[in-house]
């Protein structure tokens, strides 16, 4: 995609060179393995086409990756795949959301549902709600009687309390900074003291471990080259001592394993990435995380922890060549 897409697709998505990012709190397909850490790119027997700024989240009712949606170059897509650790099966549901890239999902564990809000159609920012019943295989649109605005590349998460939590985005013409909570049929506002800057397609996981959601980077017209924390009440502005190069659709899992959230690729001003770094426990800094081999650089890819497989799992994304659609793990 490019940034300006991005920007319409993220600001939308940057411009059709350029979430949630997701995160839940077996191995998989044969391949080589590298000494720890690093990647192992998996040959599933089917994978979704290539594509990128999709929507990718563990569903723990089904024990399965779920992917929904994204951008191929030319068309935006509605499909939803299921990745069981061995092999990817596209679903079949009753219904579906309309197609979209750039819209986010995150999972609420009190209603036990995926919750996806937000993206762009080509032409238009979306404001709907849709959760994803995991135990019946299909997608239930919501009808809230509040809704935050409509956007590209919101920012969802897991709040401490359980809840899905979503964050910014773009309208269109501007950068949001307005949170608002999913309480299982209906979005409430929430209004924290402090706020990060106004930003959309930041990399955003939760760490269960210090209670604490890490977001980091994103498109925005005020500085977005710095890391937030948020621990259900309150939005810390963090001054680290090291931290990645300013990165928009980066992704982001938290990594049990590792107690660390764990930040991948991302675009750059139109030099996308292929860093790894970690944000740990108990150290409010980014360590860059040396791997023996990587993904190729790239910007909108999935990544979600899979709580079954016990791996960080990595899907899809662009580069300015071209669409991605290989599966990668991390090894811890």
């Amino acid at each position: 995609m490019t940034l300006t897409q991005i920007r319409r697709f993220s600001h939308s998505f940057v411009i059709l060179i350029c979430c949630c990012l997701p995160i839940v709190f077996g191995s998989s397909v044969t391949a080589a393995r590298p000494r720890s850490p690093g990647w192992v790119q998996l040959s599933p027997t089917n994978s979704p086409p290539p594509r990128s700024y999709l929507a990718v989240m563990y569903d723990p009712a089904s024990g399965k990756v779920i992917a929904f949606g994204g951008f191929d170059g030319t068309a935006y897509l509605n499909d939803t795949w299921t990745f069981d650790g061995k092999n990817w099966t596209q679903i079949a549901p009753q219904l579906s959301p309309p197609a979209r890239a750039a819209a986010q999902m995150t999972y609420d564990s009190v209603s036990q549902k995926v919750v996806l809000f937000g993206g762009y159609d080509g032409t238009n920012y979306l404001g709907d709600t849709w959760l994803w019943d995991g135990t019946a295989s299909q997608w239930i649109q919501a009808t809230p009687v509040h809704q935050p605005p409509a956007v590209t590349g919101p920012m969802l998460f897991p709040d401490p309390n359980g809840r899905a939590d979503l964050f910014g985005g773009f309208d269109g013409q501007f950068y949001q900074l307005s949170m608002w909570q999913w309480n299982g049929s209906d979005w409430m506002q929430l209004f924290p003291s402090t706020v990060p800057f106004a930003r959309a397609s930041a990399a955003v996981a939760a760490n269960p471990f210090t209670g604490e959601v890490v977001m980091f980077g994103g498109l925005a017209d005020v500085n977005p080259v710095n890391t937030w924390t948020y621990d259900g009440t309150t939005w810390t502005l963090q001054s680290p001592q090291t931290q990645p190069t300013w990165v928009y659709a980066g992704s982001a899992a938290f990594d049990p394993g590792r107690q660390s959230v764990v930040l991948f690729g991302g675009g750059s001003g139109g030099v996308d990435q292929n860093s790894t770094w970690v944000w740990g426990r108990g150290r409010p800094n980014w360590t860059h995380l040396p791997t023996v081999q990587s993904p190729p650089a790239r910007e909108g890819a999935g990544m979600t922890y899979d709580a079954f497989l016990h791996r960080v799992i990595l899907f899809g994304g662009q580069d300015n060549n071209g669409y991605f659609n290989d599966t990668w793990e991390l090894i811890p």
